[in-house]
């Protein structure tokens, strides 16, 4: 028996083209290791957005009841070549009722119970997934638990990155974003030293009265005082920063060598011999990586995915972090939205301008039922 509902699906045609829309979508029975989830609750993460709209220009688009044209500029629409006339489902993580199951024993375990799941289409009535990647929530509501996967594994994943690389201290950038909040209380948990980098006053407090010992804003005038101050107090020469564009990492790897050369018995035209790392895991800002040449050559920036870390973790590792994360929903874990849409609501103008931007604590929350 096959089941129908509406979901969400983003096209780009080859002449910059892009038509997010709801329609309809039947959905088949579930194979033997999938299962059929009723999706009740689906953030919108930025690696949603990545996808849903990237940097289309919807200030000027033309919206209509569930769609949403606009025009992607150069040379993103070129440069996304592979995916010109797809029609694509969104919604990489939800939770929501399992209400039919495949012949396997990890699926039939998990008929009629309440699950976090991650199928790549959670802006939908309904979404297949795989059992084995599914987290039942037991008395935890479908809201506590849609966003079980992406920002706690992503969280946790820093801190089990540095673990293996031996560090003992983290730098986050956009520190006062859920997943930031997260890895506050991660690290106060295990014991790692965490310095955070906000722009705002407000987010200096939040995260004070969070518990964070060191938390530095990049909009006051001795930003790069108060970031040497941090790190020579922590040794945090490890980081990770989701805007990508700009002088972020820039700033960092300047302070990070700075504090390092102040450390040096002996002078050295190549700098500091202490290695300094930075990993860029978003692209909240799509300009160019704006790198100096004032820290010498011990440093190192790449980039960081979560699927990629899990793939490379292995399955012990994941095992506990997966029961981690299902211990915690309701704390360490646990998320707040700005605001719930509906899947037509989410193509408004409105909505799609505000949860575009990307704002610090400003999440959105999508009830694919209404």
């Amino acid at each position: 028996m096959t089941t129908t509902g509406q979901q969400i699906f983003t096209t780009l045609a080859a002449d910059g083209t892009l038509t997010v829309e709801v329609g309809e979508q039947t959905f088949p029975d579930p194979k033997p290791s999938q299962v059929l989830v009723r999706m009740e609750a689906a953030p919108i993460n930025p690696s949603d957005l990545a996808l849903l709209f990237g940097p289309a220009d919807l200030e000027n688009a033309e919206y209509s009841d569930g769609k949403v044209v606009a025009k992607m500029p150069e040379p993103f629409a070129s440069a996304a070549k592979g995916r010109h006339g797809q029609r694509l489902p969104v919604g990489n993580e939800g939770a929501g009722t399992v209400i039919a199951a495949g012949d396997s024993d990890a699926a039939q375990s998990l008929m009629g119970q309440r699950v976090a799941c991650v199928p790549g289409n959670a802006f939908s009535e309904y979404a297949i997934a795989e059992a084995a990647m599914c987290l039942p929530l037991g008395d935890i509501s479908a809201e506590q638990g849609a966003s079980a996967f992406v920002n706690p594994m992503t969280a946790l994943g820093f801190v089990e990155n540095a673990k293996m690389d031996g560090q003992k201290a983290i730098i986050h950038c956009a520190a006062a974003s859920n997943l930031g909040q997260m890895l506050n209380r991660i690290c106060q948990e295990d014991d790692i030293a965490l310095v955070n980098i906000v722009r705002k006053q407000s987010q200096v407090e939040l995260l004070k009265d969070l518990g964070a010992k060191h938390v530095v804003n990049s909009s006051d005038d001795d930003f790069m005082k108060q970031l040497r101050s941090a790190i020579d107090a922590t040794d945090a020469y490890y980081g990770f920063d989701p805007i990508g564009g700009g002088t972020t990492v820039d700033a960092c790897f300047k302070a990070m060598e700075q504090v390092a050369s102040a450390k040096m018995t002996e002078f050295s035209r190549y700098g500091s011999n202490q290695p300094k790392k930075m990993h860029i895991y978003g692209r909240l800002d799509l300009g160019p990586t704006i790198l100096t040449p004032a820290y010498g050559f011990g440093w190192t920036l790449t980039g960081w995915l979560l699927t990629p870390f899990l793939a490379n973790a292995g399955m012990e590792v994941v095992g506990r972090m997966r029961q981690r994360v299902l211990d915690g929903l309701t704390t360490t874990f646990a998320s707040n939205y700005k605001q719930k849409v509906g899947l037509k609501e989410m193509l408004t103008k409105d909505a799609a301008l505000d949860y575009r931007a990307m704002k610090t604590g400003e999440k959105y929350l999508v009830s694919p039922h209404g």
